[in-house]
């Protein structure tokens, strides 16, 4: 019989250590290797250590940014998930330390007769002299309960808790940085839509007198109706390309509105100096900076970090748990007796448990933690791509329409002389009217292209900024 004992002893040992046996997996390693600099450029020199305030120097532009900070909606709902993340992080806290409850409880009941409690209570009722004057149990105390993380799986899970908090304060970072730029591209796409909306009223004041010259020569008999017709025309038209620019300004501007948090009013802007805004001082750094300034990248980075911890957690599903539990109180079954020294009891108990049968549930549980670190180390490196192709993006945008600024000014410059000496032309019957109206025409185009191109200088400035990582200091 002892021998029996032993090999079952031995056998439920057996079977014991093969429950915690861990099904093997290999996981992905993150890739975080870039190029060593953009363009050949290895100049450490980076605009996004730069603050927006700086960065965009215009008094109503960061007026406009901090009124954003303070009430966007997006922004706001955001920082309550902050708040939700940071109170799983204490939720996760709270799972290693002891349970400790009070109890209060009062109990009555009535057993069967042909029970062993109702024989007794049959036969107290038999001897009334015997019997109490309460049956039941009336109990206070407290009880405790204690799960010993052993194998550190609960304050891994925690640790795991607390890269999700400041993973999604950096996606808060990275949000700020969408804001400032957003507010910051749309700020002056406004200044541009002054200035266009600025050369068609000063075009419509132009081709008015020209159409009031032909108007004359034509009373001269030195042009035919035709004439007056086509000036007359293309007058009207330049009168209707400043509706669709208003348009766009009110749409624009109640787009800020929107990322402010407010409801539609005039935006503030210094229009004039559009023509003179700063283009130089952008410096991109090195590729592998962007590791360091980009919040998304590290946001992707810290949900990588918590994802591997979430395996390990994962794993120690398949090691035993040991649990400590223990109570101490008074117990009676007369409440007369509750509070007397006899009425004291206490209990302690630990217990171990471990897997054996039907592991499936933490298999399966196993493998998808795996699954979503391998799924967050592929999010990692398209992230850091998307940044260093971003970079190389705007970086070729801004140098490409820096230069092509410089070619259309200089078309602009001929096309205003073209204008001048087409007028005067004119006047001397040297030059024919149509002449005047495809010179008054291309002037007008290739000045509305230069700021269009500027616009995108602008933007290009804007968003090589946010690439890099700046905008949310």
């Amino acid at each position: 019989m002892k021998t029996t004992a032993k090999y079952l002893m031995l056998l439920t040992s057996i079977a014991w250590l093969a429950a915690c046996k861990v099904p093997a997996i290999v996981s992905k390693q993150e890739n975080k290797n870039v190029p060593s600099g953009f363009n050949n450029s290895t100049d450490t020199s980076n605009s996004a250590t730069i603050p927006w305030r700086t960065y965009f120097n215009d008094a109503y532009l960061t007026a406009l940014i901090d009124t954003a900070l303070r009430n966007n909606q997006e922004l706001n709902i955001v920082l309550r998930e902050i708040e939700m993340s940071n109170n799983e992080v204490m939720a996760r806290k709270g799972e290693y330390l002891p349970f400790v409850q009070l109890r209060a409880g009062a109990l009555t009941d009535k057993s069967g007769k042909n029970t062993w409690n109702g024989f007794n209570e049959e036969d107290l009722k038999a001897n009334p002299d015997k019997a109490p004057k309460y049956y039941g149990d009336f109990m206070i105390g407290a009880a405790m309960s204690w799960e010993l993380d052993v194998w550190k799986k609960l304050r891994t899970a925690k640790k795991a808790a607390v890269l999700r908090y400041l993973s999604t304060i950096e996606g808060k970072n990275f949000l700020i940085t969408n804001i400032v730029g957003e507010i910051a591209g749309s700020y002056y796409e406004l200044m541009a839509l002054d200035n266009m909306l600025a050369i068609i009223e000063q075009n419509i004041e132009l081709q008015n007198n020209a159409l009031e010259l032909v108007k004359l020569e034509k009373n001269a008999a030195k042009v035919t109706q035709l004439a007056v017709n086509r000036f007359e025309a293309q007058l009207l038209n330049t009168k209707n390309l400043q509706y669709a620019i208003k348009q766009q300004i009110v749409e624009t501007e109640n787009r800020i509105n929107l990322l402010a948090g407010r409801y539609p009013q005039p935006i503030l802007r210094n229009t004039a100096s559009f023509n003179q805004l700063n283009m130089d001082g952008i410096f991109a750094g090195i590729p592998s900076q962007l590791l360091i300034h980009r919040p998304d990248i590290r946001q992707a980075e810290l949900e990588l970090a918590a994802a591997k911890l979430d395996v390990q957690v994962a794993r120690a599903n398949f090691l035993p748990s040991f649990r400590l539990t223990a109570g101490v109180g008074l117990d009676a079954f007369n409440p007369a007796f509750v509070f007397r020294p006899s009425a004291l009891m206490y209990e302690l108990a630990a217990d171990a448990v471990a897997p054996l049968i039907n592991r499936r549930a933490i298999t399966a549980a196993y493998f998808n933690a795996n699954e979503k670190q391998t799924q967050a180390v592929f999010n990692y490196e398209r992230s850091i791509l998307i940044a260093h192709l971003e970079v190389v993006n705007q970086l070729s945008k801004w140098s490409n329409y820096k230069q092509s600024y410089d070619t259309k000014a200089k078309e602009v410059d001929i096309l205003n002389q073209s204008t001048v000496i087409s007028n005067n032309l004119f006047r001397s019957a040297r030059a024919d009217y149509i002449e005047v109206l495809l010179t008054q025409r291309e002037a007008l185009d290739s000045k509305i292209e230069l700021i269009e191109i500027k616009l995108k200088q602008l933007d290009a400035k804007v968003n090589v900024y946010k690439a890099l990582g700046g905008g949310w200091n």
